[in-house]
């Protein structure tokens, strides 16, 4: 069978049409919670048309300030110390050639990754390959990515730029390669990829770590909303992660200040109807980055480095935290609008799920 570890929102997200491929081709598939966000996964489950969980682990709460993520990676790193074949029947239950899928970069993956092995199952990592080349930027993520690559058997790069990351590593896992990010078919599943006409507020989300701890990072993002604001109508989302580090360090009035509607997050198919008539995006987001880029709306990224070249020759601006690219951005942003991605294309799913089922008829070597 087919064991899928997953854990955070967006690994369920760009998971979840490769499990939807499975159940179409009548595969069985088992899902195991890994926890990092055991409350808010129940939400999305049934919106992503996919199975409960068959397992959960941790305590069935977000673990969303550092000290709860320290606090639930210990436990679920605590598992690496069971015996082998206890581990292996906890997780993968009496199933003789297991293949655990992961997603990813999250402290999720790479602890579900570090399990597996340990219970000597073969994982599968999707989304594999993408490389910003800084250990710090996004910290953990560039960290956690390098170390489930090396212990992956079966590695889905999204594009060429991931598959040559791959072949510089000397990593020992076999590389499938696959026409795109799994967020194309979770953007067609949730949307669809036809045009829409802009008919609604500019969308800013922002949760990263690195970006809610620093302030000069905070100084240069309250100073954006002051800009996107006198642009036009602008909706900030908020994390709520984001907003307890604002408010912790006493930047909420000046966020209120500065003009948005603010706003809690949405359910994942509403938030891309959101950005789809959006007249731009502000993100910091990897995968917000992926499902603009799917539907080609102006989009300015967050960040000083991306490891996904999603968009970065069309409708994505990289802002390097510049005041003077945010400036020009927000001055035309129509200027950065394009067509959709054409439906029709290959789906990378589909050739992950085809892969996989075939990988439990000659399973690879643990």
């Amino acid at each position: 069978m087919i064991h899928a570890a997953i854990a955070t929102k967006a690994e369920y997200i760009k998971t979840a049409p490769v499990l939807r491929e499975l159940s179409a081709r009548g595969v069985a598939y088992r899902i195991i919670d890994v926890g990092q966000h055991g409350g808010l996964s129940r939400s999305f489950r049934a919106p992503l048309a996919i199975e409960e969980p068959a397992l959960r682990l941790g305590n069935g709460r977000d673990a969303e300030t550092i000290p709860e993520v320290v606090r639930w990676a210990g436990g679920i790193a605590k598992l690496l110390f069971q015996r082998r074949k206890t581990l292996r029947r906890r997780l993968f239950g009496d199933d003789d050639q297991p293949i655990c899928l992961v997603h990813g970069d999250t402290p999720a993956t790479l602890l579900a990754s570090l399990l597996a092995r340990r219970a000597g199952v073969p994982v599968a990592h999707l989304e594999s390959g993408l490389r910003s080349f800084h250990l710090l930027q996004p910290f953990p993520e560039e960290l956690s990515r390098i170390g489930v690559m090396r212990l992956a058997s079966v590695l889905y790069p999204p594009n060429d730029e991931a598959s040559a990351n791959i072949a510089t590593m000397r990593v020992k896992g076999e590389v499938v390669q696959t026409p795109g990010n799994t967020a194309i078919d979770a953007v067609v599943h949730a949307v669809g990829t036809g045009e829409r006409e802009v008919a609604g507020p500019g969308i800013i989300a922002i949760h990263r770590v690195e970006n809610l701890h620093r302030g000069s990072r905070v100084d240069g993002f309250i100073e954006l909303l002051g800009k996107a604001s006198t642009s036009g109508p602008t909706r900030f989302l908020v994390h709520p992660p984001t907003e307890r580090a604002l408010k912790s360090q006493d930047r909420w009035d000046e966020v209120l200040a500065a003009g948005p509607d603010v706003a809690p997050l949405l359910p994942h198919d509403e938030f891309l109807d959101a950005c789809a008539v959006a007249p731009w995006v502000v993100t910091d987001g990897g995968s917000i980055q992926e499902e603009c880029a799917v539907l080609g709306i102006p989009t300015l990224l967050w960040r000083a480095r991306t490891e996904r070249p999603d968009g970065l020759d069309g409708c994505v601006v990289m802002s390097c935290y510049d005041q003077a690219v945010v400036s020009d951005f927000f001055a035309d942003p129509a200027r950065y609008r394009r067509d959709p991605r054409p439906s029709g294309r290959p789906s990378p799913a589909a050739i992950v799920a085809d892969d996989l089922i075939g990988r439990t008829q000659h399973p690879p070597v643990s």
